[in-house]
Order: structure tokens, then sequence, then C-alpha cells
């Protein structure tokens, strides 16, 4: 009963909250706290801090987390999969979708559409990130990590992974 309860808790959120974690957490807060009570209310604040210190999507960490602490390793595996399988699965019936209509001219021109707002969306997350950057680390160490970056990406062609485990060293050392 305890792995029914964990992936209704996590899948109905998942169908529910379209637009990733931060519209999605306040349904997962409430069916593991007041519909299941798998988590009490403090707990869960403590797991969304916990779960916004670590990279990745913050409603698999939280489902793996509150899995685990509920029903073991198979909790966390039926968490997380609860989680991704709506967005599973409206993927794979997109893609007969897709596939089907991958030469018509007016897919193509939408793809066409899609692109600059995409750039768009990129160009303001990184002005956003420039801006944080200047804010958390200061000038000389956004100008450091900044240029460094881009001397290490462009002039000798290192790897990005280095490239961002440098920079995380670099921090490590020089801001904390």
């Amino acid at each position: 009963m305890i792995y029914w309860e964990l992936f209704m808790a996590f899948f109905i959120p998942g169908i529910v909250g379209y637009g990733g974690g931060p519209a999605s957490i306040p349904l997962i807060e409430h069916e593991v706290v007041n519909r299941y009570q798998m988590v009490s209310v403090e707990q869960f604040g403590e797991i969304l801090a916990l779960g916004n210190t670590l990279p990745g999507p913050i409603a698999t960490k939280m489902a793996g987390y509150i899995g685990y602490e509920t029903a073991g390793l198979p909790g966390a595996a039926i968490a997380i999969f609860a989680t991704v399988a709506p967005s599973l699965i409206a993927m794979i019936l997109l893609l007969g979708i897709l596939i089907k209509f991958k030469d018509s001219p007016r897919v193509k021109q939408m793809t066409m559409f899609i692109r600059p707002a995409i750039a768009v969306l990129l160009g303001v997350l990184a002005y956003q990130f420039f801006n944080n950057g200047l804010a958390e680390a200061g000038v000389l160490h956004t100008v450091i990590l900044g240029g460094g970056s881009f001397l290490l990406f462009e002039k000798s062609k290192i790897h990005p992974a280095i490239v961002i485990l440098l920079a995380l060293v670099y921090g490590v050392i020089f801001l904390s």
C-alpha cells in the first residue's frame, strides 16, 4: 500500500504541476504532508532546502529522498519514476506525432519560429547568471572566472567539464 501511495503522491503533482519544480512543490507538499502524512511540514521544509542545494530537478530529488525515507530503495525508485512518468508518457505520445509529421513544411517552419525564442531565453538566463555572479562574488572574481573560462574554451579547447571543475575549485579556494 505504501508503494501505491508514494506513486500517487508524486504522479499527480507530475501531471498537474506542469512547468517543473517551482510549480509542483506546493502540490508535492499537499500530497506528502496533508494527504498521506509521509513527512511533517518542518521535515518537508528541510527536504526542500536540502534539495535546493543539490544540482538537478528539485521534484526528483525530493521524490528520491521522501521515497527512500518512507519505503527504502524501492520506495525511492517508485517515487522518482512517478515524478518523471507523466513527462515520459507525454514525450512518447508526442514523439509518435512528431515522427509522423517530421517532413512537413509546417513543422519545419514552427521549429524555425521556436529557435529565436530559445536564443532569447538562453540570453536572459546568461544575463541573470552574470548579474548574480557580480552580486555574489564581485567584479574581480566574475572577470577572472568569465575570462578564464572563455580562454580555456576558445583558445585551449579544454573540455567543458574540466572548465567547470576548475571553476568549482577556484570557488572553493577563493570564495569560501
